[in-house]
Formats: structure tokens, sequence, C-alpha cells
């Protein structure tokens, strides 16, 4: 049986912060460029098996995972544009929740993806601090 496509949408924090920036920047290209967020996002399980997506940690049900995309119109790769999420993934609900989204040299330097929980990465920092229980699940 076939599994359906997960439910996506950006948490409020992701609205209200870097997005923002990606919106006044890339003004008419961000709507296509957000719909194809949503639209990789609604299969990440087929987006894991792919270097566009790593996954960060999983626990249970749930993973986080980050996704890298690139500006529509850009002639840039998803992993050269340095854009990326922070996706909070429930495979039980079936959802993506896109907690974090950011250019990598706003937010992350010099590694962003960490080698152990106690990494101390900026995004980490946000992700701990504006989402309680994502830090809970996965120990950050």
């Amino acid at each position: 049986m076939e599994k359906s496509n997960y439910e996506v949408a950006f948490e409020p924090y992701a609205n209200r912060h870097y997005l923002k920036t990606f919106r006044k920047k890339y003004k008419a290209n961000w709507q296509p460029t957000e719909q194809s967020i949503k639209e990789s996002c609604t299969r990440i399980d087929s987006m894991l098996k792919t270097d566009r997506a790593d996954l960060i940690y999983s626990v249970d049900c749930y993973k986080l995972v980050k996704l890298d995309f690139t500006v529509y119109g850009t002639q840039t790769s998803p992993k050269a544009a340095g854009n990326r999420c922070i996706l909070f993934v429930d495979e039980n609900e079936r959802k993506v929740k896109i907690l974090l989204i950011y250019s990598k040299n706003e937010i992350s330097s010099p590694n962003e993806t960490p080698d152990r929980p106690s990494g101390g990465q900026k995004w980490q920092k946000v992700i701990a601090d504006q989402y309680p229980q994502v830090k809970n699940i996965f120990g950050l």
C-alpha cells in the first residue's frame, strides 16, 4: 500500500523571520520557490533519498531534516545556493513543519550540520529557543 503525501506548513516563527528576507529579496521569484519547497516537503521520504535533504536526527516517528533549495529563476544548484530549511517530520501524522528557512551565510558558520547534539550551531539554538517540544524530542 502506497503511503500518502505529507501535509506541509510553514510555522509562524519561520514566516515572521528569515522568510521575510527571502520574500523581499526575490519578490516575484519567491512565490514559485515557496511552492517548490512545499511540493518537495510533501514527498519528504523520497527527498531523503537524494542529496537535497539530510537527516539530522531521528527519534521514534520524528525526524529533523535539513532541505537544500534554490530560488526560482536562479541558475544555481540547491547545494551551491546555500539556502536551507529545517523541517520537523512526524511520520505518524504525515506532517512536515517548516521550522526555519535561511541562507547559510545568515545563520550558520562554519559547520551547519551537527556532528553531535551539543554542536552549538546557530540554527540549533534558534530551534531550541523557539520550539521547546522539538528541543525535548531531539535533545538539542
